[in-house]
């Protein structure tokens, strides 16, 4: 389907853009590295069928997810808690809890409380853990300096406005992980409806040399007290915590549909209306931000994902991309409530917003410290072998 999109921001002033849509799902080119075939068919519906060869078997899948289990529970033995699981009141995160009680493993919940819940986040995570009796320790991120890293980010003008979040999230993971010497993470993360996000789309979350130098550059307090997951400390959770990250939903035929369906039943849980909506934060940049300033509708890949897993139909999908992202009216409102609670004037965040955009890059990434690593690895492997056959290593 081609057609001329006037409205693409990524044109310069006055030209108009061929515009293109794939004919088997709905990612078109607002992002500019899609490639079709002759048959008009994108380089993502191609990519996934090469994925969907290399995924295990149904018995295998049975047969790693037993195994995973055994693994969680054996490291947790003798100990309050075997897991860590995150919990934001979403649809994968609540469908896990369901799961991973439902084979008795003993999970103490994490609730990352940045300042942006809205109250259906809330009511999910309270039904959720006293229906299942699931303990709940909530971290709650130091507000000042949060805010003052979420206004960096504004004042810097780059795409990727969830880093901090993001970032600080699986950092206060790690480092509660640790706290209980709990060595397995549970992860909502899965390839049903979270295989695709363009590049272009998003940067890197855990660029802790990215995110330092942008509050570096445009933040006004310290940084003193936030959980920090940058490629260094990643290495010292997982080598010398032995911490590690455990996808359950990739093991099981995960429907989003089929999850909520049960969540509603079973929990009273509900509905908040978009992927990641439970943030109003989230909400606002994924629904309003994200289209407006950069072009980007994120549902396409969301979209898409469901597409591509058989659980939504592509005429569903356009269907669905034909309406607002949310509320024009709670857009609004959503806009008011950001610029207020992150400090802007309304003039002052209308600024902001009509930025030039700029790339991440622009101020500094680990790029070098991820070469350096990459360095120290391949000269330590040798000795690593060799240790491993003289038996000196100790796995306990």
């Amino acid at each position: 389907m081609l057609r001329t999109d006037a409205n693409d921001k990524s044109c310069p002033a006055g030209l108009a853009r061929a515009f293109q849509i794939c004919t088997r799902t709905v990612m078109d080119t607002t992002d500019p590295d899609i490639v079709f075939d002759q048959n008009g068919v994108c380089n993502y519906w191609h990519e996934y069928q090469d994925f969907k060869k290399s995924l295990p078997s149904t018995e295998e899948r049975d047969r790693l997810y037993s195994e995973v289990i055994s693994r969680v529970k054996d490291a947790g033995k003798n100990r309050p808690y075997d897991c860590i699981l995150g919990l934001s009141g979403g649809v994968d995160s609540s469908y896990l809890a369901h799961l991973v009680k439902s084979v008795n493993l003993r999970p103490l919940v994490v609730h990352f409380d940045n300042g942006w819940n809205n109250e259906l986040a809330v009511h999910n995570i309270e039904r959720i853990c006293t229906k299942l009796e699931l303990p709940l320790q909530t971290f709650v991120m130091n507000w000042p300096e949060f805010r003052d890293l979420q206004r960096a980010y504004f004042k810097a003008s780059v795409l990727d406005l969830e880093v901090p979040t993001d970032h600080m999230i699986f950092g206060a993971l790690y480092k509660i992980a640790r706290q209980h010497r709990i060595r397995y993470i549970i992860s909502g993360n899965n390839f049903a409806t979270e295989w695709l996000l363009p590049r272009r789309w998003y940067y890197r979350k855990f660029d802790l040399e990215n995110l330092l130098a942008i509050h570096s550059k445009f933040g006004e307090i310290p940084l003193k007290h936030l959980p920090a997951l940058g490629l260094w400390q990643n290495v010292w959770y997982r080598m010398a915590n032995k911490i590690l990250d455990v996808k359950l939903l990739d093991l099981i035929d995960y429907n989003k549909q089929e999850a909520k369906e049960l969540l509603m039943e079973e929990y009273g849980w509900r509905d908040y209306g978009g992927k990641h909506y439970e943030s109003i934060f989230t909400r606002f940049y994924q629904g309003h931000i994200l289209p407006t300033k950069f072009n980007i509708d994120k549902r396409k890949a969301h979209l898409t994902n469901l597409i591509l897993s058989g659980q939504m139909s592509r005429e569903d999908a356009i269907v669905e991309l034909k309406a607002p992202t949310y509320d024009p009216v709670l857009q609004q409102e959503d806009k008011q409530y950001v610029a207020k609670k992150l400090g802007f004037s309304d003039s002052e965040f209308d600024s902001l917003l009509k930025l030039p955009n700029r790339e991440h890059e622009e101020f500094g990434t680990d790029t070098n410290s991820i070469v350096r690593l990459r360095n120290f690895m391949w000269w330590i492997r040798p000795l690593t072998k060799i240790i491993k056959a003289a038996g000196w290593r100790n796995d306990k």
